[in-house]
């Protein structure tokens, strides 16, 4: 057994959380600073010279010797670039361990190397990087050493965000100034803040790091490219809330203690669909820090498998044929004064104002499915989305029979007089207690799905940040509030005009509401009848961000401008092409250099065995002879399907228009990617394993 470790006592230590700026500002330093965090009053210099000595003598207690500010540019991951606290040595050689305010507040990366679709040409380098203080800065250790890490937003020399943390902290001010219009007219005086609570669920896959190093695909593109099937898959479906292998474990244990001590509240933790696959989850969090929090997730997921000789895969669909990998986003709205917006307590037909919230909800998903869709585009999502494991590209929402019961009476009467209640579940035996059943099911094929007094967006990729997803989310239900508070404070008769409200939005978008199977076929048409989009890829999704109603509604909020959302066009489209290019590339290496030669090296085996057989006797060779016939047929298709993917490959390469050359790769490198597998995999089934150049699915997902 190894330490035992009290997680009271390691949790948040290397934050300089609240408790620590308490224990170690003055009291009208911590006051202002407090200030600046909870109503975005401007932070002065003199008070983040303070701030800066303090968290820099607090942070070499726990032993760092440089500090990075931590950034989250349009690249998918994070990007740190690490100074250390050491001034230039007096003229007796010593050094002082320096920090300023200047230096917490802003930093200078170059900007021209990270995506910024045409906001900023190649010469054009300078970017700033501005300190987010309403996420707190902590010390990472590793293998470098400790590092005290800043968490900062990161623009362009002419202002235009260059990250996902900016347009965040946008929309969250946009729903919170929405949100306070709207519950002052319910009477609520007291909250000065609404925030959005985020609790994203990560899935993942674990494997050997040793059979890891010998895929290519895997190290190239975090997804394998060829792949036969082994006898078992995830039928028996045995892996899910299985036990835990004692190798997982150990990993999961310190996963989860390196987490604690980053303040990161990882709760749950099992065994996914897959095998092989696993997830994590955390405590609710406001959210920004909640998507802070999640990059943090996933740079230890991956740091943490090194250590233990394996290799943590994120990708969304890294082996064909079992079940991928997503990222619930569990998203709800709290005053600080403790209401949830979302709450619909137990007679939610008397609720008005969740009922309110609830329809302009309805009303925004709706109106911007195409942009909700969107917010989850990304090139592994797209072998997801649709395919029967995960919700399907078409955005519908899921309120269970307790609250479709409450809009239909609503739309039918008018008013809604009662809520159908949950009460006991029964399980007919006599030593176990009656349970009390909640009023509704779950349905896990939903998209989008209410889950109690929280909103389940259910689409997002395991790769992705989560912080796209919530800026969507909080823009488009702040300009639903925004719109009803519009009519409200100008209205003589309070209560009537919200009953209208109430019918109209759950009239008219009622057709957004569908509570049964997301994976049925009639629910496709179903959803092409009622008029729902079905956007079934990235490509086909990029455009929703520059139509006039995007536009219009993020300018109107100050969350992107025209420019931004240009620019975000422009780096999905190459960040698509560029992802398929090299997929493709690495298979046309992985078949030129391993596959070929090695079935070649079978097939001459075979046939020199054939041979001497044949001199040796007059045994009966046909089931030799028909598996050289067979190999050497599918290896004669390999070829063929190899030539057709270089020729396509290239030909993509000299597209240049970026949106053509996205629907190119889509159309043709991928289709022809899909033909040379498919010989590839058959011959995986016929090739002597000690002759096959790369480990098997079965070796993978079943040998960690």
């Amino acid at each position: 057994m190894g330490e035992v470790i009290n997680v009271v006592d390691i949790f948040g230590e290397n934050v300089f959380n609240d408790a620590a700026m308490q224990e170690r500002l003055p009291k009208k330093v911590y006051k202002d600073l407090k200030k600046t965090i909870e109503e975005g009053k401007e932070l002065d210099l003199g008070t983040a010279e303070v701030v800066a000595h303090a968290m820099k003598e607090w942070a070499i207690e726990k032993g760092a010797t440089h500090y990075t500010h931590w950034f989250q540019p349009m690249t998918g991951v994070t990007a740190e670039k690490h100074d250390s606290f050491i001034s230039a040595p007096d003229k007796n050689g010593k050094i002082v361990m320096e920090f300023s305010g200047k230096e917490l507040i802003k930093g200078e990366p170059d900007a021209s190397s990270f995506p910024s679709g045409g906001l900023r040409a190649t010469f054009e380098a300078r970017g700033y990087t501005a300190w987010d203080c309403t996420s707190p800065a902590f010390v990472r250790k590793d293998a470098i050493g400790a590092t005290l890490c800043i968490p900062t937003a990161f623009c362009s020399y002419t202002g235009e965000s260059l990250d996902q943390k900016t347009p965040l902290l946008r929309s969250m001010e946009a729903i919170n100034e929405q949100a306070l219009r709207l519950v002052r007219l319910f009477g609520n005086t007291g909250a000065t803040r609404v925030t959005p609570s985020v609790g994203p669920e990560q899935e993942y896959f674990i494997v050997d790091k040793a059979k890891y190093l010998q895929r290519k695909d895997l190290i190239y593109t975090g997804r394998t490219l060829f792949g036969a099937m082994p006898p078992k898959g995830q039928e028996l479906e045995d892996h899910y809330f299985g036990s835990i292998r004692e190798r997982i474990a150990s990993y999961m244990k310190e996963v989860n203690e390196e987490l604690w001590k980053l303040g990161v509240s990882a709760k749950t933790q099992h065994n996914e669909v897959a095998p092989a696959q696993h997830e994590l989850a955390p405590i609710y969090a406001q959210a920004n820090i909640a998507v802070d929090h999640n990059q943090l997730v996933m740079e230890t997921l991956k740091k943490v498998a090194e250590r233990h000789g394996l290799t943590c895969l994120l990708h969304e669909k890294p082996f064909a044929g079992v079940n991928g990998s997503g990222k619930h986003n569990n998203w709800s709205l709290t005053t600080d004064n403790g209401v949830n917006l979302l709450e619909p307590g137990k007679t939610p037909h008397d609720n008005i104002q969740f009922l309110l919230v609830l329809t302009c909800i309805l009303k925004a998903v709706d109106k911007h499915a195409d942009l909700l869709r969107e917010s989850a585009a990304d090139v592994g999502n797209d072998h997801r989305l649709g395919a029967n494991e995960a919700p399907p590209a078409i955005i519908s929402v899921f309120l269970g029979e307790q609250l479709e019961d409450v809009i239909t009476q609503l739309i039918s009467t008018g008013e809604a007089k009662s809520s159908k209640q949950g009460g006991k579940l029964l399980t007919g035996v006599k030593s176990l207690p009656d349970l009390a059943k909640d009023a509704t099911d779950r349905n896990r094929t939903s998209p989008f799905a209410f889950t109690g007094n929280k909103f389940e967006f259910r689409m997002v990729g395991s790769s992705d940040s989560v912080a796209g997803p919530n800026v969507v989310l909080n823009t488009i239900v702040a300009e639903a509030f925004s719109e009803v508070c519009d009519i409200l404070e100008k209205t003589d008769d309070f209560d009537m005009a919200v009953h209208d409200l109430i019918k109209q939005y759950a009239t008219d978008h009622h057709r957004i509401v569908f509570n049964g199977n997301g994976y049925s076929d009639d629910w496709v048409e179903e959803a092409k009848r009622r008029g729902l989009p079905n956007i079934k890829s990235m490509v086909d999704a990029i455009p929703a961000l520059v139509t006039d109603k995007a536009i219009n509604l993020y300018e109107k909020f100050k969350v992107f401008t025209r420019a931004e959302l240009e620019s975000r066009v422009e780096i999905e489209y190459e960040a698509y092409a560029k992802a398929i290019n090299i997929e493709a590339r690495t298979m046309i290496d992985m078949a030129s250099k391993q596959i070929i030669p090695s079935v070649i090296n079978c097939t001459t085996v075979l046939a020199k065995s054939i041979n001497a057989v044949k001199a040796a006797c007059d045994a009966d060779i046909s089931v030799q002879v028909e598996l050289l016939t067979e190999t050497s047929a599918l290896l004669s298709d390999t070829k063929v399907a190899l030539a057709k993917l270089i020729d396509v490959t290239e030909e993509a390469s000299e597209i240049g228009d970026a949106k053509k050359q996205a629907a190119f790769f889509r159309d043709e490198v991928k289709v022809a990617m899909d033909e040379l597998r498919i010989p590839v995999d058959r011959l995986e089934m016929i090739v002597d394993k000690e002759l096959w150049p790369m480990p098997s699915y079965g070796d993978l997902i079943f040998e960690v």
